[in-house]
C-alpha cells in the first residue's frame, strides 16, 4: 500500500457511492428520487441508480456540476422478515465471535497471539456443548428420565403416556426413552450444521477480487499484525514503487487488506465440523453414560464392557475435537480455497455414527432397569462452569501481556475487551440454558416446585443451574449503583454544558427549554464512551457471582431455598425470594428477548435502537464459533472493492466512497482490499462513523492507531464528519501532517437554534442521522473531488475504457 501520490488525470465523469449505515435504507431514499433501477447486484445486495444516470458514463458532459450517484443497499443481508430473529437465540455464539477480535495489537509476539486465539475457540466450543448439554438435560433428563418415570407426572401429560412406567409398554424401560428422547439434541445440532452450511453459501461464498496476488509476507491470523514496517507493500506483495521515494514514509499493510481476510471457508468448514461432533459427542455421552452405570452396577444382559468401550471411543472423539479445534486459526495471506477434506467430511459422520451405537447400547432391553433421582448432569455443568471460568482468566493473563507489550491509550479496559466479552458470553450462555431448564421443571412438576420438596414429584434440574438463576437479582441490584452514577454524571454534565451552548449560538435571550434540550442530547451521546467500565463491572461481577454459584451448589448439594435453611428468616426468605425471581426473569427475558429481536427486524425504528451492536457483532468473520450468525461484511465488502475497482479501472474516473455509520467501516474495509492503482482514484467521506470510537477502540489490532494511519495515507483523501450530539460516530483522531486533517467537527447541531425568517419552525437535533442536510456535507465532498484532480473530458469511442452499453449495466 504505496503512500499517497499525486493524482492521476482524470478522463471521465466522477461518481459517489453511497453507503447506508443500520437500520437498514430503501434505495430510493438513498437516491431521493422514487425512479430508480439496479445496476449491478441481485435481491440480497445491490448497486442503485436514478433512472436518469443509467448511461452517465456516455454523457460525462452533464456531470460536470455533480457527480453521479448510485447507493449501495446491503439492508437485506441483516434485516428481513421477522423469523430472522430467531438467530438472536444465537447470541452467546455471537459475543464470543467478538473477544476473537478484540484483541490488543501484538508485534512480535505470534505465539501469544496463537494462544488468545486458541482460548477463544476453545471457550466458543464450551459454548456449543453447554447449548446441547442444555438440551439434554430437558429432553432426556426432565422429560424421559424424571417425569416419563414418575405416574404422578407422566399421567398429567397425555403425550408421555407411551413412555409412562405404569402402562409398561416398549418404550417404558429408562434407555429406550433415552434412545428416543435423543432426537432432540440431535436434530438441534443437526439444524445449527445446516444453517451454518446454508448461511455460508448464501452470504459469505463470494470471494474477493479476482486476481489478488498472495501476500507472501503477511502472516496468518495468528502471526504478527504487520508485515515489516521498513518496507512498503503493493499490490504483488513486493517492495512498491513509492517504497524507493527517500522522503516517504513507509505504510504497512493492516490485516484488513490482506487478499484472505474477508474468505476464511476452510477455517469455517474446520470448525463447523469440530462443534457438530463435539454437539453429537455430547448427545452420546448423555445416553450411553447413563446406560453404562447401570450395567456397571448390576449384573444384567448387556456386558459392561460394551459401556467402557464406547465411552472410551469417546474419549477419544473429543481429544480428536479438541485438536481439530486448536490445531489451525485464520489463513488470510492468500483466498485459501482449500478444504480439510478428512476432518470435514469424516468428523462429523464418525461423531454421527457414534451417537447411533450408543443408542442402540442404551435401547437394549434391561428389564429390572428403573429411573429415580435424576441424571448426573450436575458434574456437566459445574465441570463446564469451572472450565469457561479458567479458560476467561488464562484469556485474560495473554491479554494483558500483549496489551503491555504494546499500550495505545484508547484501547479499552487496558487490552481486556476479549475476555471481558468471553465471559459476558459464557454468562449468556449459563442463563438461557439454565432459564429453559427451569421453565420447563416448573411446567412439568405443576404446582410444585422442583428442589423444594414442596409437593414436587420431580427433582427438577441440576442445583448449580438454580443457584445461577439466583444470581440474577443479586445482579441487577449491583447494577443499580453504576446506572445511578452514570445519571447523576450525566445530568451535571449536562448542567455544565448549557452555558457553552449559549455561547456557540450567540443568543441574547436564550430559551432554557432549547439549551437545556441540545445540552442534555450532547450529555447523553457521552455516555457511550463510559461503555467500556460499565462492561468491566459486569464480566468481573458475573465471574465472582458464578464462582459463588458454583462453590453454594458444590457444598450444599441443594438449591438455594434449601441450602440456606436455618440461617435466620431474613435470609431464608431473601434466598427463596432470588431463587423463584431469578427463575421467572430468565424465562420472561427469554420470551422478550425474542419479541424485541422480531421486532428489530420488523420495524425500522426498533432496529436503530439496537441495529449498531448487531451490526457490529456480524461485521466480523466467523473465526472462533462456526454457528455465530452470518458475517455481512464477507458479501459486502467484496461487492464494494469489485464496484470501485471495475469503475475506475473501467472509466479512469473520479470516485468518493460515502459512508455513513456502519457503512462507513464497510467502506473504509473496502478500501484496504483495493490495488493502489484504484485507490489513487478514489476518495473517502465517512460520517457519524465509529471506526475510532467503537471500533478503533474495541478492536485495535484492526482498527487502532496504526492501521487508521495506513489507511489515511494509502488513501489519495478522507474527510470524516461527526457530532457532538451523535451517541455513535465520533473523530478519527488522525493527525494529516502536511494534508487536510481527516476530521472536520463537531457540525453545528441543530443547524439553527430558534425560529428565523430562513427557518420558521424549529430545528430538529438531528443526533446521528441526517448528515447530508447539512450544507458541510455538499462542501466536503465537493472539496474531495476537487483533491482527487482535474476533469479532462474523453469521448467514449471504447478507447481505455469500454462505453456502457445501451441496457445501463455495468461491470462490477
Amino acid at each position: 500500500m504505496p503512500p499517497v501520490t499525486q493524482a492521476p488525470q482524470s478522463t471521465g465523469a466522477a461518481l459517489e457511492l453511497l453507503v447506508h449505515g443500520v437500520g437498514g435504507a430503501t434505495p430510493q431514499g438513498m437516491l431521493d428520487d422514487p425512479r430508480i433501477a439496479r445496476v449491478t447486484g441481485d435481491a440480497t445486495a445491490a448497486i442503485y441508480r436514478r433512472t436518469g444516470d443509467i448511461d452517465a458514463e456516455q454523457h460525462p458532459e452533464r456531470y460536470r456540476d455533480r457527480p453521479i450517484e448510485e447507493a449501495y443497499c446491503w439492508s437485506n443481508l441483516t434485516s428481513g422478515n421477522g423469523s430472522r430473529a430467531l438467530w438472536l437465540l444465537l447470541l452467546p455464539f455471537m459475543v464470543v465471535n467478538l473477544a476473537h477480535w478484540m484483541r490488543p495489537t501484538a508485534k512480535g509476539r505470534t505465539r501469544a497471539v496463537r494462544v488468545y486465539g486458541v482460548l477463544v475457540r476453545l471457550v466458543a466450543l464450551s459454548l456449543t456443548v453447554l447449548l446441547t448439554a442444555a438440551a439434554c438435560e430437558v429432553a432426556l433428563d426432565l422429560v424421559a428420565w424424571q417425569c416419563a418415570g414418575v405416574p404422578d407426572c407422566s399421567n398429567r401429560r397425555s403425550w408421555l403416556g407411551f413412555l409412562s412406567t405404569a402402562q409398561g409398554g416398549w418404550w417404558s424401560q429408562p434407555g429406550r426413552r433415552l434412545a428416543l428422547a435423543a432426537l432432540v439434541p440431535t436434530a438441534l445440532v443437526g439444524l445449527l450444521w445446516f444453517l451454518s452450511n446454508r448461511t455460508w453459501s448464501a452470504y459469505e461464498s463470494q470471494r474477493p477480487l479476482t486476481g489478488a496476488e498472495p501476500d507472501d509476507d503477511a502472516p496468518d491470523e495468528d502471526g504478527p499484525d504487520d508485515t515489516p514496517a521498513d518496507r512498503p507493500i503493493g499490490r504483488s506483495g513486493g517492495p512498491s514503487v513509492a517504497a524507493t521515494d527517500a522522503t516517504s514514509a513507509p505504510v504497512v499493510r493492516p490485516a484488513l487488506g490482506r487478499p484472505g481476510f474477508w474468505y476464511g471457508r476452510r477455517l469455517v468448514a474446520r470448525l463447523r465440523a469440530a462443534h457438530t461432533a463435539a454437539g453429537f459427542l455430547t448427545v452420546a455421552a448423555a445416553v450411553a453414560g447413563a446406560a453404562a452405570r447401570h450395567d456397571r452396577a448390576v449384573s444384567g444382559p448387556v456386558p459392561d464392557l460394551l459401556g467402557r468401550l464406547i465411552e472410551a471411543t469417546l474419549v477419544l472423539g473429543t481429544l480428536v475435537v479438541l485438536w481439530v479445534v486448536c490445531r489451525r486459526g485464520r489463513s488470510e495471506r492468500r483466498i485459501d480455497n482449500r478444504l480439510d477434506r478428512a476432518v470435514v467430511s469424516w468428523l462429523p459422520g464418525a461423531a454421527l455414527a457414534l451417537l447411533v451405537l450408543a443408542v442402540v447400547y442404551a435401547a437394549w432391553s434391561r428389564p429390572g432397569w428403573v429411573s429415580a433421582g435424576s441424571l448426573p448432569g450436575d458434574v456437566t455443568f459445574r465441570v463446564l462452569t469451572v472450565g469457561q471460568g479458567a479458560l476467561v482468566v488464562a484469556l485474560t493473563v495473554v491479554a494483558l501481556g500483549l496489551y503491555r507489550r504494546t499500550p495505545e491509550p484508547r484501547t479499552v479496559m487496558y487490552g481486556l475487551g476479549g475476555p471481558a466479552v468471553a465471559m459476558l458470553a459464557c454468562a449468556l450462555g449459563g442463563v438461557m440454558s439454565g432459564g429453559v431448564a427451569q421453565r420447563v421443571a416448573d411446567w412439568l412438576d405443576g404446582s410444585g416446585t422442583p428442589g423444594m420438596g414442596r409437593a414436587s414429584v420431580i427433582d427438577g434440574p441440576p442445583v448449580l443451574l438454580s443457584w445461577q438463576a439466583s444470581v440474577i437479582p443479586v445482579l441487577l441490584v449491583l447494577l443499580l449503583v453504576p446506572a445511578a452514577v452514570l445519571g447523576v454524571r450525566t445530568w451535571l454534565a449536562a448542567r455544565a454544558l448549557e452555558p457553552e451552548v449559549d455561547q456557540e449560538y450567540g443568543q441574547k435571550w436564550p430559551d432554557a427549554a432549547r439549551t437545556r434540550q441540545i445540552a442534555r442530547t450532547r450529555a447523553t451521546a457521552a455516555l457511550t464512551d463510559s461503555a467500556p467500565w460499565l462492561l468491566g463491572l459486569v464480566s468481573g461481577a458475573t465471574l465472582l457471582l458464578g464462582a459463588g454459584a458454583v462453590a453454594g451448589a458444590w457444598v450444599s448439594g441443594q438449591v438455594p431455598g434449601l441450602a440456606l435453611d436455618g440461617a435466620g428468616p431474613f435470609i431464608e426468605a431473601v434466598a427463596e425470594a432470588a431463587q423463584s425471581t431469578g427463575s421467572w426473569m430468565v424465562g420472561f427475558g427469554f420470551i422478550l428477548f425474542v419479541t424485541w429481536g422480531r421486532r428489530a427486524y420488523r420495524d425500522a425504528s426498533a432496529r436503530r435502537t439496537i441495529g449498531i451492536l448487531w451490526d457490529v457483532g456480524t461485521f466480523w468473520p466467523r473465526a472462533a464459533h462456526p454457528f455465530a450468525p452470518p458475517c455481512y461484511a464477507e458479501r459486502a465488502v467484496p461487492d464494494l472493492a469489485s464496484r470501485m475497482s471495475g469503475w475506475t479501472g473501467r472509466t479512469r474516473g473520479r470516485l468518493v466512497i460515502s459512508g455513513h455509520s456502519q457503512g462507513s467501516v464497510l467502506a473504509a474495509s473496502a478500501v484496504w482490499q483495493l490495488p493502489a492503482e484504484a485507490r489513487k482514484r478514489v476518495a473517502l467521506l465517512t460520517y457519524g462513523s465509529p471506526i475510532e470510537r467503537l471500533y478503533g477502540r474495541w478492536f485495535p489490532a484492526y482498527f487502532g492507531p496504526g492501521p487508521l494511519h495506513g489507511l489515511h495515507r494509502s488513501v489519495h483523501c478522507w474527510r470524516n464528519l461527526w457530532r457532538a450530539t451523535d451517541p455513535i460516530g465520533g473523530r478519527v483522531r488522525l493527525d494529516g501532517g502536511a494534508e487536510p486533517e481527516v476530521d472536520r467537527g463537531p457540525l453545528r447541531d441543530p443547524l439553527v437554534y430558534g425560529r428565523t425568517p430562513e427557518h420558521p419552525l424549529p430545528e430538529p437535533v438531528l443526533g446521528h442521522s441526517d448528515y447530508q442536510a447539512d450544507p458541510v456535507f455538499a462542501e466536503e465532498r465537493a472539496a474531495l473531488l476537487d483533491r482527487l484532480g482535474p476533469l479532462l473530458p474523453r469521448q467514449a469511442d471504447g478507447g481505455s475504457g469500454e462505453a456502457q452499453g445501451s441496457s445501463g449495466r455495468s461491470s462490477g
